[in-house]
């Protein structure tokens, strides 16, 4: 028997139901919901909506989503689309006569249709149970009441305070009006509460799936609408020092509601792994999982330097692809960049060296996209420890919050919410909220598969996932972390279904991840051969990588991976937890 490592804290195990998020007052509020006879799907809305509210630096309203839902009576997992596409007048020739060859990473230039609280209403009107007012009071409760400044918080405010007094006035009075908050400090959002509170009145209708749809239509076509529309119209700093309006309308919002469809379903050691579409980045994990399942457990143990070099130069040739092919189009070759031949092809491209180029393959003949390629001109000592919001150059990236929950009766959810925070662009006091930055992650060429178009969406970093086996959903998990996110999935993919960790040890366990290929956000920057590692690995393991050719940069020893998972075993019906401790912040709960 294999013996256990050491746990920062325990796998939870029980029976009723599960939760686990980025923050311990959404893993609490979501079990409340699970404890008062609410579903999986009311118990996600709940913790999500509270995510917007305690962590404002992660996400937000304004923000979007992707999601995963298998439903204990359903054959097939669901991909939930939360984010919105982009606007009618964000042409690529729009930015290019203001002088921009990229979609700026703050401000409301960068702004897609907002998507995420659309989709968490779609999924509370389609598979909950729960009236909105219940759902939310626990959002309410923390807006109007006060929630808790974590570490994050304030440093990301720190960073921001001279924008904010200078260029962002509103945001200004909302996050300072008594200096930058300190860590452990109290604060409201009672703008957002006040929105809540209308949105929530706004449910009328003689059922509870029309009340939610009249609160969808408030929120699309009426004050919230009104609102942005005439916000966006005023001229602002962006993060390239240009001031522009955005091009955001009511017309937009009007013309968008959030949707499910079929997620893309790949294999490893005899599970199905579901992800969302070429929306999201989502296929990367699939092919990555596909190329390494030919491998044996033994050369897959990620304490060997030999198997972290393989899984490296897997991760590159995905992401290569990601970037060649994946965007919010019909034509994506999903089958052929998943096709066994394929992978196989694309797996005798490993050597023993680490790579320097980004090398996209040609799925079914198909000639790939090659973006351009700027190296990062920042420092190692630049990377931020913790949570990636702020680098301490000051540019200004945003991050993510993650949930997932399972329920008695089977139902599970991974949840991954983002965008709309508070550094992302200036606070609108009519509603409470920032508006998202998601454009960023398009090409302002129109060859892109990912190129900015109005009316798509943007193909995102934001990629949830689900494990199946035998049809039955055994596992939601997911992290944020931008590019990151499928790496340290996989990882942890790895460590639990090949290497028989437990999920806490394999949350536990350190991390890496590759910088490679373009950075999907502003300013789209790559570091050929990048390797960051949580300097916890043996420094022999280390010393071979560099050895190998990697650019090896040591991050600190708790700072890489904010995953979450649950689990659940349809044999006997046993359910499990577990949550990252880094940051101390991330919560897992259940019995």
């Amino acid at each position: 028997m294999r013996t256990p490592t050491f746990t920062t804290r325990p796998d939870l195990d029980g029976t009723f139901g599960m939760v686990a998020s980025t923050h311990w007052l959404a893993s609490s509020s979501a079990m409340a919901v699970l404890e008062r006879g609410g579903n999986a799907a009311d118990a996600a809305v709940a913790g999500g909506l509270v995510l917007q509210v305690v962590e404002p630096h992660l996400n937000g309203p304004g923000g979007d989503m992707a999601l995963l839902l298998h439903h204990a009576d359903a054959d097939a997992p669901l991909a939930l689309s939360g984010t919105g596409p982009a606007p009618a007048a964000a042409t690529i020739e729009r930015y290019a006569d203001l002088g921009l060859d990229l979609v700026p990473g703050a401000g409301a230039l960068a702004a897609a249709v907002p998507g995420q609280s659309d989709a968490w209403l779609l999924l509370l009107r389609d598979h909950g149970t729960w009236e909105l007012s219940d759902v939310a009071a626990y959002a309410l409760h923390y807006a109007t009441r006060g929630f808790p400044v974590v570490p994050t918080i304030h440093r990301t405010i720190a960073t921001v305070e001279d924008l904010f007094r200078q260029h962002w006035p509103t945001s200004a009075a909302q996050w300072l009006a008594d200096g930058v908050p300190a860590a452990g400090a109290q604060l409201t959002n009672q703008p957002w509460a006040r929105t809540l509170e209308r949105l929530v009145a706004a449910g009328t209708g003689a059922s509870r799936e029309e009340r939610i749809d009249a609160v969808r239509r408030t929120w699309a076509e009426g004050f919230v609408a009104e609102a942005i529309n005439a916000f966006v119209r005023t001229p602002h700093r962006h993060s390239d020092g240009g001031t522009y309006a955005g091009l955001l309308t009511g017309s937009d919002l009007a013309a968008h509601r959030a949707h499910f469809e079929p997620a893309v379903v790949g294999t490893f050691r005899g599970h199905r792994i579901a992800k969302c579409g070429p929306w999201t980045q989502g296929i990367s994990l699939l092919q990555t999982l596909g190329i390494l399942d030919a491998a044996s457990d033994e050369a897959l143990d990620l304490t060997d330097p030999a198997a972290l070099h393989l899984v490296v130069e897997t991760i590159k040739l995905a992401m290569a692809d990601r970037d060649g092919f994946l965007g919010d189009r019909d034509d994506v070759p999903v089958a052929a960049l998943l096709d066994r031949d394929y992978l196989a092809s694309r797996r005798v491209l490993i050597t023993d060296d680490a790579s320097f180029e980004l090398r996209p393959g040609s799925p079914g003949g198909r000639t790939p996209y090659h973006p351009p390629l700027v190296e990062s001109h920042l420092a190692p000592t630049d990377v931020a420890a913790g949570e990636p919001t702020v680098r301490r150059s000051g540019i200004m990236q945003g991050d993510t919050c993650h949930l997932d929950v399972v329920d008695r009766w089977g139902t599970m959810i991974s949840a991954t919410p983002s965008g709309g925070w508070l550094q992302s662009s200036p606070f609108i006091p009519e509603v409470g909220f920032a508006l998202g930055t998601r454009l960023q992650q398009c090409w302002l060429d129109p060859a892109a598969p990912s190129a900015l178009e109005p009316g798509r969406r943007p193909r995102m970093t934001l990629t949830p996932t689900l494990v199946l086996h035998d049809d039955e959903a055994v596992s939601a998990l997911g992290t944020p972390g931008g590019d990151d996110q499928d790496q340290w999935q996989l990882l942890y993919l790895l460590r639990t279904l090949a290497g028989g960790m437990s999920p806490q040890e394999a949350i536990d366990a350190p991390m890496l991840s590759s910088a490679a290929f373009p950075n999907s956000f502003w300013p789209r920057a790559w570091n050929p051969g990048g390797l960051l590692v949580e300097d916890r690995f043996d420094v022999g393991v280390v010393a071979d990588l560099e050895r190998r050719g990697h650019r090896v940069t040591r991050s600190a020893p708790w700072s890489l991976g904010r995953l979450s998972a649950v689990t659940r075993d349809p044999a006997t019906g046993r359910l499990g937890a577990a949550a990252n401790p880094r940051g101390m912040q991330g919560y897992a709960v259940g019995r």
